[in-house]
């Protein structure tokens, strides 16, 4: 189920709870019955755990007025690109990056 956001002229925003994909462009305003045209927000995605996602703004706030001092250049990682094989026999002649 995905959260779709409607706003109504008079009575402000709300949410609706639908299958993905199948919210319609205006819904019936909870409060008063008028139609209310759907808007687009930003998606609530996260990833990893939030001790990791404040542990990076706590890094970054202290980044800004203590940089890390680095003694010599970063290694260059390992050596080449990892083959990656195929799903399909057809997807080996596409061009690579």
């Amino acid at each position: 189920m995905a959260i779709y956001e409607y706003r109504c002229e008079e009575h402000g925003s709300f949410e609706v709870s639908r299958p993905l994909g199948t919210a319609p462009e205006s819904v019936a305003c909870e409060a008063c019955g008028s139609g209310a045209r759907r808007v687009f927000s930003a998606p609530a995605i996260r990833s990893g755990s939030r001790t990791s996602l404040y542990a990076a703004i706590d890094h970054a706030e202290k980044s800004r007025y203590e940089p890390d001092v680095v003694s010599s250049v970063p290694s260059a990682g390992a050596p080449g690109r990892p083959r990656v094989v195929p799903l399909t026999p057809k997807l080996a002649g596409l061009p690579r990056p």
